[in-house]
C-alpha cells in the first residue's frame, strides 16, 4: 500500500500521533481539522460562524498541499458539540463549496479538542 503524507504550514500542525493528511492512490485523506489558527495553534475568536469558516480555511489549506480544492471533497464529516448550529455550518459551507456537494455526514458530539465545538474532515478525488 502507498500511503504519501501531506503537510502544509498553512494549516494547523497535527497535535498528535497523526498526519494532515495521507494520500494512498488517487484519494486523499483529510484529518479532522478544528477552528485553530495555524500562527498561533489557538482556537479562532469570534461567533461560531467564524469558527465554522477557519475550519473551511484549514480543510482548504490541506487540500491545496495535496495539488486539490475544496471542490474534489467527495465525502465530508462535521462534527458538532451543538446540532443547532448546524444551519450555520449549511451557510458557511455554501460559501466554500458548489453544486455538486459532497457527500456528508454530521454528528452531534460530546466534546472535540481543545474546547472546539466544530470539527471536520474529508476524503477528496484527485
Amino acid at each position: 500500500m502507498n500511503k504519501t503524507p501531506i503537510h502544509t504550514d498553512s494549516a494547523p500542525a497535527a497535535i498528535g500521533t497523526y498526519s494532515q493528511a495521507i494520500q494512498s492512490g488517487s484519494l486523499v485523506f483529510l484529518s479532522g481539522q478544528i477552528p485553530l489558527d495555524p500562527s498561533t495553534m489557538e482556537i479562532v475568536t469570534g461567533d461560531f460562524e467564524a469558527r465554522v469558516r477557519r475550519v473551511f480555511e484549514n480543510l482548504s489549506a490541506v487540500a491545496e498541499a495535496a495539488g486539490a480544492t475544496l471542490g474534489q471533497i467527495v465525502k465530508l464529516t462535521i462534527y458538532l458539540t451543538d446540532l443547532d448550529n448546524f444551519a450555520t455550518v449549511n451557510s458557511v459551507m455554501a460559501e466554500f463549496f458548489d453544486e455538486p456537494y459532497p457527500a456528508r455526514a454530521a454528528l452531534g458530539v460530546a466534546s472535540l479538542p481543545k474546547g472546539a465545538d466544530v470539527e471536520a474532515e474529508a476524503i477528496l478525488a484527485l
